[in-house]
């Protein structure tokens, strides 16, 4: 049995089904990614299991427990971590005291000092809140999610407006988290944030799941049609290589298959015979960003919160 269990679940506001016949588990100490774009019913889904919304169908468990049941909310909220997108932060008090404060709600807190080093935040740890940067209260905010030592920890898009080193490191603390057998539930429009952490992926779609699966066997991605890329050597024409080119575009080729091997194997073997490079040699599958729009269809409506 999952940490998270999710049957059925349904969800309507009005006349709008924001979440229809959602099921998925979770597992201790994966991270698992709900993607989809705005109005998919991500977020409806995630606060459910936060217990913050009322469900109206179906069947969920967190930690063994109903999220919607009241007598419940206490013994949850002691066992998960929460990073939203916004929160609600004394300006006037400094980080380690935000953080202090945090901790006293929790039975078994990390220690103030290890979390402010892990978030990068050492040198603002007297600073008010007030005083830090957009970068730097994304950084606060992933501390407050774990200074509770939280079984299940919630990111929503957790490293917007961080630049690419404070990405890393922040991907460095969740690697670290779930090590620890943290289950990570992850929101986030970043494909390559996905790739660095997420165990399974979930894409939701009007409300429906229309995939799940690794990052990399999403959407039958492994399997998907390669391209290899190349310049065609100087002095010689595509009709030269061993292997007919699909696309020509001046001196660019590219060679579409879907077992990519033996193509590249001719083609080593050839350049290696005639003493030839093959500049800009590369061989890729659909990118998980490719797989994803074509999931959700390109130009999916982004309106509405759901």
């Amino acid at each position: 049995m999952g940490v998270i269990v999710v049957e059925g679940l349904r969800k309507r506001y009005g006349h709008v089904q924001a979440v229809s016949d959602v099921s998925f588990e979770v597992e201790a100490g994966e991270v698992f990614a709900l993607l989809g774009p705005n109005g998919a019913g991500k977020t409806t889904t995630v606060e459910i299991l936060e217990g913050f919304r009322r469900r109206d169908g179906g069947r969920v468990e967190v930690l063994g427990f109903d999220p919607a049941d009241r007598s419940a909310f206490s013994h949850l909220r002691e066992r998960t971590g929460i990073v939203l997108q916004e929160l609600a932060v004394e300006p006037y008090l400094t980080v380690r005291e935000v953080l202090r404060r945090n901790a006293g709600y929790y039975p078994a807190p990390r220690d103030l000092t290890e979390v402010i080093e892990l978030v990068g935040l050492t040198e603002k740890a007297r600073a008010k809140v007030k005083t830090l940067s957009g970068g730097q209260m994304r950084r606060l905010d992933l501390g407050l999610g774990i200074v509770g030592n939280p079984e299940i920890l919630y990111l929503d898009e957790p490293t917007t407006g961080f630049d690419p080193s404070a990405r890393r490191d922040a991907w460095q603390v969740v690697r670290g988290l779930t090590t620890g057998g943290t289950t990570v539930i992850l929101t986030t429009h970043y494909m390559d944030e996905v790739e660095a952490l997420a165990t399974r992926v979930a894409v939701m779609s009007g409300g429906r799941i229309v995939a799940s699966g690794t990052p990399q066997s999403l959407g039958g991605r492994e399997t998907s049609e390669a391209v290899i890329r190349f310049r065609l050597p100087e002095g010689l024409a595509a009709a030269d290589l061993p292997v007919q080119p699909t696309e020509c575009c001046g001196e660019h080729v590219a060679i579409h298959t879907p077992d990519p091997l033996p193509a590249l194997r001719l083609l080593a073997n050839w350049a290696a015979d005639n003493c030839v490079d093959l500049p800009a040699l590369t061989c890729e599958r659909p990118t998980l960003e490719d797989v994803y729009l074509r999931l959700v269809g390109y130009g999916a409506s982004q309106g509405g919160r759901q």
